[in-house]
């Protein structure tokens, strides 16, 4: 831990953590480059027209999207919530400065049971911030042509796509169909791809609108983008005289995703993903042969072009839980916070996208060492990722 690498963690008194979970709000979603950090501190010393700002912001989200115009949001929650309104309300002023508590007779959003997922909050919780109502079609694990085609009826405002590794990935109905059904009833689309690398693959296929995050995988400040059809983000952009005011964006977080989108545009996709191979390669081999430990590199279960290192753990032949074995990375010095949404299942996995120079060999030496420590860790506490996020907000003191 040489070389400066948690100077900033010391001097603010926070802990040093280690991120091989992935690009999560939790933990500060992800780590900006050198120009993203130039462009959100030059924004920061400026004034500059907003509109002439975002206009700038939506004729690079076109480039990047092969949309016919977007915005920049808070956040992805929040170009959901606003991208709903926009759908709700079109153009007009009157209609946004009404919502959520009038949002007249067509606001009701499908959603598959599947896909009403919580990525920290209920999905469900967006629409309604819109003053949508959710209209849940078919059960958690099925749902058929026919219970949309009976719930897109003339009150429906959209239909809403959600694409993320939180949902059920079996059992639902296929984008293309979905948006062939919505479509033919005149229903707009919306797409949740908050964390996904396709950037043009939704809009090709007939989304209307697709939301984004702009500080997952772009590396942008904290940020949302809506992309798609120019009558519905003028429409979510509306929204920041009503609903949207409580959750706008400021110049800095414009100006630095907007180095953060050219920056992808231009990145060598090849030779990061083979960079990342050496780093999943070399933790492979710090845990190979620990007793009751199988690992496996994996792919990404939603098909974004990236893998994992995934640990399946035997408790009785390892001598502790994945649980166990979460919580006692998670209290290391620096943190090893992996990726624990399978815990229970006896799996852990850890994602090589956002680490920082030196931290791979720091994570395989932890690996190495906690994973063959599992006699001794018989009576530790246990990770349990369900009750972590409120529980972290009802910890908290100030």
């Amino acid at each position: 831990m040489t070389g400066g690498m948690w100077d900033w963690h010391d001097a603010l008194g926070v802990g040093r953590i280690i991120n091989v979970s992935g690009t999560m709000t939790g933990l500060g979603a992800s780590v900006t480059s050198v120009a993203v950090q130039q462009a959100t501190a030059a924004a920061m010393g400026r004034f500059v027209k907003m509109h002439e700002l975002q206009a700038r912001a939506s004729a690079v989200i076109a480039r990047l999207t092969g949309a016919e115009a977007g915005c920049v949001t808070a956040s992805a929650s929040a170009g959901i919530s606003l991208g709903v309104a926009g759908c709700i309300t079109g153009v007009d002023a009157a209609r946004a400065e009404a919502l959520p508590g009038a949002p007249g007779s067509k606001s009701a959003v499908i959603v598959q049971a599947g896909h009403l997922c919580s990525y920290g909050a209920a999905m469900g919780m967006a629409v309604e911030l819109a003053g949508g109502a959710v209209r849940q079609i078919g059960s958690a694990t099925s749902c058929a042509d026919h219970q949309l085609a009976a719930a897109l009826g003339e009150d429906v405002a959209a239909a809403l796509y959600v694409v993320s590794h939180h949902v059920v990935s079996y059992g639902q109905i296929p984008f293309a169909r979905f948006v062939e059904m919505a479509h033919a009833r005149n229903v707009p689309v919306i797409v949740d791809a908050a964390s996904e690398y396709d950037l043009t693959g939704f809009i090709a296929g007939g989304a209307d609108l697709v939301i984004y995050s702009g500080h997952k995988f772009l590396g942008g400040p904290t940020s949302g983008i809506i992309a798609g059809r120019r009558d519905l983000v003028r429409a979510a952009y509306l929204q920041n005289i009503g609903i949207g005011r409580g959750m706008k964006v400021g110049k800095e977080s414009i100006a630095g995703l907007i180095a953060a989108m050219e920056g992808w545009m231009a990145r060598d996709a090849a030779a990061i993903r083979a960079r990342e191979r050496v780093v999943l390669d070399l933790w492979l081999e710090a845990v190979a042969g620990l007793p009751g430990i199988r690992a496996a590199i994996v792919p990404d279960p939603t098909g974004n072009p990236l893998d994992r290192l995934q640990i399946t753990v035997d408790p009785a032949a390892a001598g502790a839980s994945a649980a166990r074995f979460a919580a006692v990375f998670g209290a290391q010095d620096p943190a090893l916070i992996v990726r624990d949404h399978k815990v229970e299942l006896g799996v852990l996995q850890l994602d090589p996208c956002n680490l920082l120079p030196g931290q791979a060999e720091i994570v395989a030496d932890t690996l190495s060492r906690v994973l063959a420590s599992g006699p001794a860790l018989a009576n530790g506490p246990e990770n349990d990722p369900r009750n972590a996020g409120v529980n972290g907000y009802l910890g908290w003191g100030g």
